[in-house]
Order: C-alpha cells, then structure tokens, then sequence
C-alpha cells in the first residue's frame, strides 16, 4: 500500500487527536465503572472498525484484510498483557482512582517504544528478506514456551522490577507513598520520583517485552508498516477500557495462554512459508482470509472452552470437590 507523507502526518495528528479526547475525559482521578469501561471499549472498536473499513474503500480488499488480521491479533495479545498489568497495579499497591491515569501513561509509552520497534522491523525486513526466518523461528519457540507456562500453571506469580526500573530508583529515589497524580517531588530537599512514575514506566517498559512477539506477528500478517502501526495503535489505545471491563474475567480465561500460542505458532509456520516462497521455494502460502479465519476460530473457541472449564471449577468448589462431596482438610490443633 503506498502512503504518503501527508497521509501518515494526517493519521499520527487524528490519532493524537483520539488520545487528548480521551486524556480529557479521564482527567479527573476516579474509580472506572463498568458502564464507563464499556461504552469507551465499544468507541475504541468502532474506531477501528471504521478505519479498517476506510482502508476497504480507498485501499482495496487487501490492506483492510491485513489490517482486521493485524489489529485482532494484536488485540488478544493485548489482552495477555492485562495480566501483568494487575501484577503491577498489586504490587506498586496502586489506589483504583489513580489505575486509569497510571494506564493511560504507561500505554502511550508503550506505543512509542513499539513505534521504534516497527520502524526498525520495517527497515530490516526491506534489506534482509531471510529475517522472516528468524521472526518465524522466533514465534514458533514463543508458541511451544507458551503452552509449557500453561501447563505449569503457576498461580504465586509475582511482578519483577526490570533493570531499567531499578536503575531509575537506586538513581532517583522513590517517595514512600502516593503524592495525587504528581510524579516528581521534593522531599528532605531532593527531588525523587513518586509510586506513580515508576508504575507507569513499569507499565510501559514491561510491554516492550510483549512488543518481542506480536511485532514480529504482525510482520506475519503484512509487512506493509502503516498497517502495522495503525494496527497496535487501535489495539494498545482501547487497552486502558478494557483492562477495567475484563479485569475480572481474566482469571475465567484459563485456556488463553494455548489459544495465543495456537496463534504465534500459525503466524510464525506462515513466516517461515513466506520466507520459502521469497527464496525461490515453490510452497504454498497462507493468505489472509485464511489467517483472519484460523485466529477468530482460536479466539472463540479458547472463549468458550475457557468459560465453561471456569463454571465447572466454580461448581465443583461450590460442591466440595469434584463429585460433590466435601474435601478434607487438614487442621491444626
């Protein structure tokens, strides 16, 4: 798809344009409810529906298949993220007035970090073609790494600081509790950074590692770079909503870890078909209608399978156990 400067200049200023609206709206500290959360969800996926359906108009059937599979795609992923975010809110301790404030910044880092990763993926993929290798390779092995975190199945897992963090601390220093929305203050005449701050970057920092997979994901569905920004843009941009409409069917979402490994391992076998075919290889390849069709299946049915071993969890616990009996429990006296 050929874009030009202007068209990236007016995109870049409609979508900051997005982001001031709904830095506007969400301004005031508050506790996010559910209707709220939803109505902005609903806004967000209109959005991006409506841009997928520009791109249909002014593009063609291609750009817009690429881009309903890119931005789906990076959508589940995101949702993988949610995750690690109520890791964070738990262990920064984070007030739930201030959560919204602390996603909206944190993801408006990510999505400039990610923006350098796809320039950089870009300008690889034009000179080294055989980097489609290395991304499918790479996505296979996140795949398989993927299933086997499931079936571990741990359940005390905690947020680790990265080095980054670390560093701003031991460097700066850090309040010992929450100043409002302040991210700097003055304390025993130094300036040192508030909780605030450092959950913020700990939110945006932490997503540069989930950035490692769906990046090169994306890059398997197009390669084309405005579709691949404007994709993560949508996606990470309703991201704050949806972290308070699903947070508590999060944990429902047992089987999401295989249905986003069933995704990676897809894309990455699709990369590595590409990357034969770019060699000269005559191997089939995988378009996208069938690639929207295999990660909307994936996405529902992990849905539904992961709601209805949730509701048998939650029967059988109701119930004692398994068969209905009471469990024993060992007591000290």
């Amino acid at each position: 798809m050929d874009v030009s400067v202007t068209l990236w200049v007016l995109t870049i200023l409609g979508l900051s344009a997005l982001i001031a609206v709904d830095f506007f709206i969400g301004r005031k500290p508050h506790d996010v409810s559910i209707k709220e959360a939803g109505i902005w969800t609903i806004v967000w996926i209109v959005l991006a529906a409506l841009f997928g359906l520009g791109l249909l108009v002014f593009g063609g059937g291609q750009p817009a298949g690429e881009f309903f599979a890119g931005y789906i795609t990076e959508k589940s992923l995101s949702v993988d993220n949610l995750f690690v975010f109520v890791l964070i809110m738990a262990k920064f301790a984070v007030p739930s007035q201030y959560q919204q404030r602390v996603l909206l910044v944190g993801v408006l880092v990510a999505l400039v970090l990610r923006t350098i990763f796809i320039a950089a993926g870009a300008a690889i993929i034009a000179n080294f073609s055989w980097v489609f290798y290395l991304f499918g390779a790479f996505l296979i092995w996140t795949a398989w790494k993927l299933i086997q975190e499931a079936r571990a199945d741990e359940e005390d897992e905690e947020f680790e600081e990265n080095k980054l963090l670390k560093a701003a601390e031991r460097r700066f220093g850090v309040a010992d509790r929450y100043h409002g929305t302040k991210l700097w203050i003055e304390e025993n005449g130094k300036r040192v950074m508030t909780p605030m701050l450092v959950v913020m970057l700990a939110i945006g920092t932490t997503d540069v590692l989930f950035a490692l997979d769906s990046i090169p994901a994306i890059f398997g569905l197009t390669q084309d770079p405005y579709i691949v920004f404007t994709a993560n843009a949508f996606a990470l941009m309703g991201l704050r909503q949806l972290y308070f409409l699903i947070g508590g069917l999060l944990k429902k979402l047992v089987h999401l870890s295989y249905g986003l490994s069933i995704i990676l391992g897809f894309i990455g076998v699709k990369l590595v078909l590409h990357a034969l075919h770019e060699s000269g290889v005559h191997v089939p390849e995988i378009s996208i209608p069938v690639s929207l069709g295999v990660i909307c299946s994936v996405l529902i049915v992990t849905t539904i399978t992961s709601l209805r071993a949730s509701r048998k969890q939650t029967e059988a616990e109701a119930g004692g156990g398994p068969e209905g009996n009471p469990q024993k429990h060992d007591i000290d006296v």
